[in-house]
């Protein structure tokens, strides 16, 4: 609900950094709840996708290349221009488990290690447009590994069916 609050403009709409307002290819750039917005050594900042349909990274195809390079452009000049740090100095990536259902992109600064930036759970937008590109269903294809921690409830369930 937080999610879709945002997105109707319920909360924290002063908080927005940019919109494409479009309902298919377009997004809201916030800054995440991690960030305390005085420095940028820790920037961070989150994109979520107006399309609700669109869950993880699991959904993803070529379909969905125009809003994954608009999330990929309009993020990177609208960090530079609000906060005056390029793209080259940005880490732009999706989780995969995702910690909600929701379709959102991450924006780090690149010298912050945020938690899950890891290679184990972080899949770097620009890598995710190469692919599907390539391959309209590379993510409902692949393997994907990912990290989870003992106390998590998805570890649990692996453990209940034998798979860990």
């Amino acid at each position: 609900q937080w999610v879709y609050n945002i997105l109707e403009k319920k909360a924290e709409a002063d908080r927005i950094i940019h919109e494409n307002p479009d309902p298919r290819d377009g997004f809201v750039l916030v800054p995440d709840f991690k960030w305390n917005q005085n420095q940028l050594d820790d920037l961070y900042l989150i994109a979520l996708v107006h399309r609700r349909e669109v869950k993880s990274l699991r959904d993803l195809t070529a379909e969905h290349l125009p809003l994954l390079r608009n999330i990929l452009q309009e993020g990177k000049e609208a960090v530079a221009k609000r906060f005056g740090v390029p793209g080259s100095q940005l880490r732009i990536y999706l989780h995969y488990q995702p910690s909600y259902y929701h379709l959102h992109v991450h924006f780090t600064a690149l010298g912050y290690d945020a938690p899950g930036s890891s290679v184990e759970r972080a899949h770097l937008l620009a890598d995710v447009i190469d692919n599907l590109a390539m391959d309209s269903m590379y993510y409902q294809k692949r393997a994907l590994t990912f990290a989870l921690r003992a106390d998590e409830l998805l570890f649990k369930k692996f453990q209940e069916v034998g798979r860990v």
